[in-house]
Order: C-alpha cells, then structure tokens, then sequence
C-alpha cells in the first residue's frame, strides 16, 4: 500500500510536470506572438508617422505653390491693366 502511494505521488509530480512544461511552452508562446504583435504595431506606427510627415511636407509645397501662383495672377492682371491703360492713352493720341 505505501509502495502505490508513492507511486501515486509519483506519478501525480511527473503529470503535473508535465502539465507545467505544457503550460510554460504555451506562455512562452503567448509571450513571443505578443512581443511579434508589439513589434508589428510599432512599425505599423513609424509608418504611419512617416506618412504623416510627407502629408505635411506635400500639404506645405501645395501652399507655397498655391501663394506663389496667386503672386504670379495678380502680377499677370496688373500687367494687363498697365497695358490696357497704355492702349487707351495710343488710342486717344
């Protein structure tokens, strides 16, 4: 009888060993997708900033494309008016 207790204790200690390796490779799993999940967020986040760092740049060029071809329209219409007012001055002469 104290033999098949022993054995009972034995065999109780190598099931959960076993169940404890189990469980530790499931963490260690677990840990490892998480870290691979982190890791991938992040990237996902460096790109995400760098997309946001080039939308700023273009947004800045189009403003200072915009206000540069504002100079030229409004350089074009006074241009226009010097010559419109020169045509009417040869006109009356």
């Amino acid at each position: 009888m104290r033999k098949l207790t022993i054995a009972g204790f034995a065999l109780a200690a190598a099931l959960t060993a076993g169940c404890a390796t189990t469980d530790q490779g499931a963490i260690d799993e677990a840990n490892a997708t998480a870290a691979s999940a982190e890791q991938t967020a992040a990237n996902a986040l460096s790109t995400a900033n760098n997309a946001d760092r080039k939308a700023n740049t273009a947004l800045r060029r189009a403003e200072q494309a915009l206000a540069e071809a504002k100079a030229a329209q409004q350089a074009a219409d006074e241009a226009n008016e010097r010559a419109k007012r020169m045509l009417e001055r040869s006109s009356q002469k």
